[in-house]
């Protein structure tokens, strides 16, 4: 079958990385995917296997995500979201999809309510069958009606809602109040993970403490609090992969202490995880995914900028296990960080996660059953 998978990531890269994921497993099982990028281009994605489709790319003002930019930096205006609608759905319309799945929305992405729905109604007079796709741990609605509108967007247009969880771990109900009718609509998938790595054929990054931010631009505190950090910590290499432009690189180099090596974001990064010493980041989905797959030790400073709190719960939730610490971004300092990054360097080691991560496959099972239930019905 076709599939169509359309995101739009606006500050960091975990939801295009997360619906590459999916692309994949898709591809691995025969299917033709075809993958709608709304964000920024990502040059250090490998979309081999798909067919990427860009839109007039679109991020946040920061954490202001009801400011949309282009590319340029300018407000995005009517007419600019308006040639994004008309790609969107054009490109559905070459496409023919089997199945559609939108990332996140309607669970969020609601300022680019007008072009989803644009695309839903399009599926609708298709008859093609859609599903949601949303990770673990939603931003929580700050209003009963944002909650009641994804309740009434997925009852006019959806097949089911495929959360990448497990539901025992992180229930949906953790951070979204899911009602009675949404619930029969829930399909848990496991966690979505590409397969685990294996160690790095050249040895980079063992014995390392990996200090990393994600594919944006986000996390500058974290790379200064980490540069003090690595002063005071003579005795132990670091590494920074850094996201974001090549002056953001270049100025994090320049400020580097003789200990610790700055590079821009690279794929061989879960690789490098498997023998470091401590990893150091944030605590999006798959960040976590990538600690808890490799068993690396970790301090996570959980992103909370804004009203942001999906992070902080995430990274509550896993310091219950070996070897992982969190450190708030209000108490992070090159002292606080430098006191998490020995304590978990001391602990106990904690095997690799093995089980509900296939969650990939599993969507691409679900996913079949529902478009056979579909067609039969």
């Amino acid at each position: 079958m076709k599939v169509m998978i359309v995101v739009t990531h606006l500050l960091g890269t975990g939801h295009l990385t997360r619906a590459l994921t999916l692309g994949r497993a898709f591809a691995a099982a025969g299917d033709q995917v075809v993958l709608v990028s709304g964000g920024a281009p990502v040059g250090h994605l490998d979309f081999d296997g798909v067919d990427l489709v860009q839109l007039p790319p679109l991020t946040s003002d920061g954490v202001d995500f009801s400011r949309l930019l282009t590319a340029e930096g300018a407000v995005a205006d009517a007419v600019y979201l308006d040639a994004r609608q008309g790609a969107l759905t054009d490109a559905f319309a070459r496409a023919r999809p089997d199945l559609l799945i939108t990332e996140l929305f309607p669970f969020g992405r609601r300022i680019l309510r007008a072009e989803f729905t644009a695309l839903l109604d399009a599926a609708k007079a298709a008859t093609v069958p859609v599903l949601s796709s949303v990770r673990d741990i939603l931003a929580p609605p700050s209003k009963p009606a944002k909650a009641a509108l994804a309740d009434d967007l997925v009852a006019a247009y959806y097949s089911g809602v495929l959360v990448h969880s497990v539901a025992e771990i992180a229930a949906l109900e953790l951070s979204w109040p899911v009602s009675d009718r949404l619930k029969k609509r829930l399909y848990y998938t496991g966690f979505v993970a590409p397969a685990a790595p294996e160690a790095h054929p050249d040895g980079i990054g063992a014995g390392e403490v990996l200090v990393s931010a994600g594919g944006g631009s986000v996390g500058d505190h974290l790379f200064d609090a980490a540069l003090g950090a690595a002063a005071l910590d003579k005795g132990r290499n670091w590494r920074f992969l850094v996201g974001g432009s090549t002056a953001r690189v270049a100025d994090l180099r320049a400020r580097a202490p003789a200990n610790c090596t700055v590079d821009a974001a690279r794929p061989d990064f879960r690789q490098m995880l498997r023998a470091a010493a401590v990893s150091v980041s944030m605590c999006g989905y798959n960040t976590a995914l990538d600690v808890l797959q490799t068993g690396v030790r970790a301090v996570f400073v959980p992103f909370d900028a804004g009203d942001e709190v999906e992070q902080g719960l995430r990274a509550d939730a896993l310091a219950e296990q070996a070897g992982i610490a969190v450190l708030r971004a209000g108490d992070l300092t090159a002292e606080s960080l430098l006191d998490r990054v020995r304590n978990v360097a001391d602990a106990a080691p904690r095997a690799p996660l093995v089980a509900g991560v296939d969650g990939a496959a599993e969507t691409v099972r679900i996913a079949r059953r529902i478009v056979e239930d579909h067609h039969a019905g």
